[in-house]
């Protein structure tokens, strides 16, 4: 009697223990199969407005990591046609419909269901930060025109804006730091950690009209004009940012004309150092001082036929390139150029934009030590037209002409206006993308709107954590290992009432 109530009791621990089993191990392989599940996507579109042409990027993240706890993935980019929005002054409606090819191939990516709740923005910089400078009225045209046509299409439309020299900056800093996932990162155990403050990097930026530059010093930013406090992940970043008018690459190589120009023995003929000898063109003055950031001589003539002819001489263009900048400093005071404080430049830095493609182009992006790169471009400068066409003969006809300005000026930016050297030249490395993503600010835009990056570091992740998996899966097992110890214990007691009988 006593051996057949051990024997039920048994079985009825085996039981309950076998059901607790199953349960568990319904849990473990739900959890696992949730997190295996493809989440449903989101999707947020953004305008880079820049001076010299607009780009649309198409940027999607799973929804179940809104928070900032996933990285945002680049689906997209596509470059409108024509030239920026800042040139359509004079014709508004031509700066919307340059649009409806780009939001035409985005509307065929984004999910029929999920386009009226896709975050639109477009953002614009220093072209349009001079033509309202110049002209209000035409800059509120052109905008009016801009968000007229993305309203005729079923997207979440949230406004056009010029954005600040130092916003530009700061975002660009915030999009590489994200992609790079020195902000915040996830530890195997599912915790959320913070890198070193140090393990940020600066960014480097230029762009047709204007140029950034924006890190984490090593000291206090004296001038509160060029601080930016940013709170992302509950950590608070002091950064410097500064951003400069005109001193973009094309504005840059429209001052250097027109300064050559202006110190040109003949004011119909002008010597230019950095096309390649051979090389000639005409222009009018009317191109040449269309520009707030040229000064123009007290009585241009506006029909006024300029000859320009390369002379193709790497000193003398450089020395041209450095009378565009103002290097001196005031007394105990460390700035970058043109009098505007800077403190020394610290860690790693990526240059993108302009800076990467004018070095892209003499293979000058892999690294390599500035004394290289110094003669490459002496090289290529001293190069004749007739050379540089048969090096390059599917090259552009502008952007081999101005090959060698272009890279000269982006180095002497870096050394002279920035006051990198020989040995922190390492620290610059040249990307045009990080993670599969441009690199630009069109991404730190976006998350800082779409408030993507919490203030706050998050407290989980979505899905089983890796420590619950772990103690589930023990648990499961000591449950295995009881059935069976009990079923041992069954089967030898049903022995042993065998043998007795």
């Amino acid at each position: 009697m006593q051996s057949r109530l051990l024997r039920a009791l048994g079985w009825s621990l085996a039981a309950v223990l076998g059901v607790l089993g199953v349960a568990v191990f319904l849990l473990v392989v739900t959890a696992v199969k949730d997190a295996a599940l493809p989440t449903r996507s989101k999707y947020g579109l953004v305008f880079d407005a820049g001076s010299t042409h607009t780009a649309l990027y198409i940027y999607r993240w799973p929804t179940d990591k809104e928070n900032g706890t996933g990285i945002v993935s680049q689906v997209e980019a596509c470059a409108v046609t024509g030239p920026g929005i800042s040139s359509y002054a004079d014709d508004p409606a031509g700066a919307g419909a340059s649009l409806k090819p780009c939001l035409d191939k985005a509307m065929k990516i984004v999910p029929a269901e999920q386009q009226r709740q896709t975050p639109t923005y477009l953002g614009a910089t220093a072209g349009m930060r001079l033509l309202r400078e110049q002209n209000s009225t035409k800059a509120e045209q052109v905008f009016a025109e801009v968000a007229r046509t993305i309203g005729e299409y079923p997207v979440d439309f949230r406004g056009a804006q010029i954005l600040t020299g130092n916003e530009e900056g700061s975002f660009g800093w915030i999009t590489v730091n994200y992609l790079l996932e020195t902000l915040v990162e996830c530890s195997f155990t599912g915790q959320w950690t913070h890198p070193p403050a140090e393990d940020t990097v600066g960014a480097l930026d230029l762009g047709g009209a204007s140029t950034q530059i924006a890190f984490l010093p090593g000291t206090t930013i004296d001038d509160s004009s060029t601080r930016a406090v940013l709170r992302l992940y509950g950590t608070s970043y002091s950064i410097y940012t500064h951003s400069y008018l005109c001193y973009g690459q094309k504005q840059a190589l429209k001052m250097l004309m027109a300064s050559l120009h202006q110190g040109s023995p003949s004011p119909q003929q002008i010597s230019h150092p950095c096309y390649p000898e051979g090389y000639q063109e005409n222009v009018t003055t009317a191109e040449l001082y269309d520009s707030p950031c040229v000064r123009a001589p007290s009585t241009p003539s506006p029909a006024q036929v300029l000859t320009v002819t390369g002379t193709g001489d790497p000193v003398v263009c450089s020395m041209a390139i450095q009378r565009l900048f103002n290097f001196s400093c005031g007394a105990n005071r460390t700035c970058g150029f043109n009098g505007v404080y800077q403190p020394p430049v610290r860690g790693q830095f990526f240059a993108f934009s302009g800076l990467y493609h004018s070095l892209h182009f003499l293979n000058l992006t892999g690294g390599q030590p500035l004394s290289s790169v110094n003669a490459t471009i002496w090289q290529f400068c001293a190069s004749s037209w007739d050379k540089v066409q048969k090096e390059f003969p599917t090259t552009n006809r502008t952007h081999l002409r101005d090959a060698c300005a272009a890279s000269s000026y982006a180095l002497t930016l870096l050394l002279q206006g920035y006051k990198f050297n020989h040995t922190t030249w390492l620290n610059i490395r040249f990307v045009r993308q990080v993670a599969n993503v441009d690199v630009g600010w069109t991404l730190g835009y976006m998350l800082n709107l779409t408030s993507m990056i919490p203030s706050e570091t998050p407290q989980r992740v979505v899905g089983l954590q890796r420590s619950k998996w772990i103690a589930a899966t023990v648990l499961l097992a000591v449950m295995l290992i009881l059935i069976f110890c009990l079923l041992a214990v069954i089967c030898c007691q049903k022995n042993s009432g065998y043998e007795s009988l």
